[in-house]
């Protein structure tokens, strides 16, 4: 019941101020560390571009630090991208080594400074001494790796407190640990306990659950729970046309709904052959996640091959990059002067038509 005083009724309402933000982070790998050391001081490596909060962000790293002052130091900074520098985002950031990350939870990033990126980066002039680096554990086989956690202020809105929202909050006695689900179905999988199916698969056999696998594949489920279940009840499943690390990389995601790492080389090739795999069994957030991983390999020499498995096997998004690439004079030209147009042509006769319509574009 509202309060009164000589006979007025008080209200009380609330709003708050909310700040909007999106996260993510970042791998950067340095590999061949040993070969890198005798850059300048103030020469940087620059990451690949990588997207958190609908902007694009480059690590620069500095290998004899960032000027003549911290030459003894590994520098990192966090950069927007080159073609983003007019603009003025508010975000904060973290540096930390991936292995210090290990069986934790991601840091929280709410003690870091908000910085104001532009036409230049924020960053750790003094991210390592050299000598330190050499001695830790972090240096392996002459890599280490960095993770860069990053949010980003995506706007400020007013929202209007509901009552529940307005009243005193107690202290918070319990902490609740993220969630370890994925962890314990990696186990499962690794450690086949319980196991009632084996697969073979490029030579290999791989035991797994039907339970697991129905839940995740409605075409697991229907092998498995459907006319192939009484027939495979004794022996092993055959998996045709597939290599052995694709099936295993497969199984991964469908326990822990994540994908193996992979060497930087080997993750184009990786990703087509999981394209494939999942498109075979009808699960479509493995294959999006691959789409995305391709459409950062698009380039004159692989383009075609590229465009002819998205159309295979109903990647529109991968079509649509692929057609976007070609969309440049320069790129469509350069494609063309190879061979990769008359393999198209035999590959997916149905593609021409779209990508002659394109070619009329720049006939002068």
């Amino acid at each position: 019941m509202a309060s009164t005083a000589g006979g007025c009724k008080h209200s009380r309402s609330a709003s708050a101020i909310v700040a909007g933000a999106a996260s993510g982070y970042h791998l950067l790998k340095i590999d061949g560390y040993s070969r890198i050391k005798g850059l300048p001081t103030g020469e940087a490596l620059k990451s690949c571009a990588f997207t958190v909060g609908g902007y694009r962000w480059r690590i620069h790293c500095y290998p004899n630090g960032s000027k003549s002052d911290y030459s003894d130091f590994i520098s990192l900074f966090l950069h927007l991208d080159d073609g983003q520098v007019t603009k003025q985002v508010k975000a904060q950031y973290l540096f930390r080594f991936l292995d210090e990350l290990d069986d934790k939870p991601p840091p929280s990033l709410t003690s870091e400074q908000v910085r104001v990126f532009g036409s230049g980066g924020w960053g750790e002039t003094k991210f390592i001494k050299r000598e330190a680096l050499e001695k830790s554990e972090h240096l392996k086989k002459d890599s280490f790796t960095v993770r860069c956690d990053i949010i980003v202020t995506t706007g400020f809105r007013a929202e209007e407190e509901t009552a529940e929202a307005q009243r005193p909050r107690k202290a918070n006695f319990v902490s609740v640990p993220p969630s370890d689900l994925q962890r314990h179905l990696g186990d499962l999988l690794h450690n086949e306990k319980g196991a009632d199916v084996v697969f073979e698969a490029g030579g290999e056999t791989f035991a797994a659950h039907r339970c697991v696998l129905a839940a995740r594949s409605p075409v697991f489920s229907a092998e498995l729970f459907g006319s192939m279940k009484e027939s495979d009840a004794a022996g092993v499943i055959r998996i045709d046309d597939m290599e052995a690390q694709v099936f295993k990389a497969l199984l991964r995601f469908v326990y822990t709904d994540s994908l193996p790492e992979t060497e930087e080389e080997e993750q184009d090739t990786m990703a087509q052959h999981l394209v494939v795999a999942a498109d075979r069994y009808a699960m479509e957030r493995l294959k999006l996640i691959c789409e995305d991983m391709l459409c950062k390999y698009i380039d004159v020499g692989t383009v075609t091959t590229i465009l002819t498995l998205a159309e295979q096997h109903h990647c529109e998004g991968l079509k649509k990059a692929c057609f976007d690439f070609l969309s440049s004079a320069v790129n469509l030209k350069a494609v063309a002067a190879g061979d990769g147009i008359e393999d198209l042509s035999k590959s997916c006769p149905s593609l021409m038509k779209e990508l002659i319509a394109m070619l009329g574009n720049f006939v002068p």
